[in-house]
């Protein structure tokens, strides 16, 4: 993981560019680093779960956070590379430039990964088939007897043709 501290010494903007690992230590010494440089405002590119183990981590130093979507910080198109992201990232917040997404709070970033835990659990058990047509649903849906009716927790994933 690449970050790119930016500060403004005497007028001048100055940058100094890091690699971390994304393990729990190197996480830390980025926190302790960013925390020694005075650092208060920390942005971050969402890309896919990757950002939440360096979320969690900041988010317990006294840094305001901001999750950018890529797609809103995208760099001029050519070459590309870490560096070159984590420094656009820091020169985008430093212009107020980054509109935040959307982070729920632990609770519900807990609850969330329980449900999907759940559903992923109900589909094993269920099987894993395809994806069920409309038409299915509302077959499963239509009262029976209860001998004959599935499982609430099964019948959106048992698939059906």
């Amino acid at each position: 993981m690449v970050a790119c501290l930016r500060r403004v010494v005497k007028g001048k903007v100055e940058r100094e560019v890091r690699t971390f690992g994304t393990t729990t230590r190197e996480l830390l010494a980025l926190s302790e680093w960013l925390a020694s440089a005075g650092c208060r405002h920390v942005a971050m590119e969402a890309t896919g779960v990757y950002w939440k183990p360096v979320w969690h981590i900041l988010s317990d130093g006294d840094f305001e956070l901001v999750l950018a979507n890529a797609r809103h910080v995208k760099n001029v198109p050519g070459r590309k590379s870490d560096v070159s992201d984590a420094v656009w990232l820091a020169d985008l917040l430093a212009h107020g430039l980054i509109r935040a997404s959307f982070v729920p709070d632990a609770e519900t970033q807990e609850l969330r990964g329980l449900l999907r835990a759940r559903k992923q659990l109900v589909r094993s058990w269920c099987g894993s088939g395809p994806a069920m047509s409309s038409a299915s649903r509302r077959r499963w849906r239509t009262p029976t007897s209860s001998s004959t009716r599935p499982s609430p927790t099964c019948s959106a994933a048992a698939g059906g043709r």
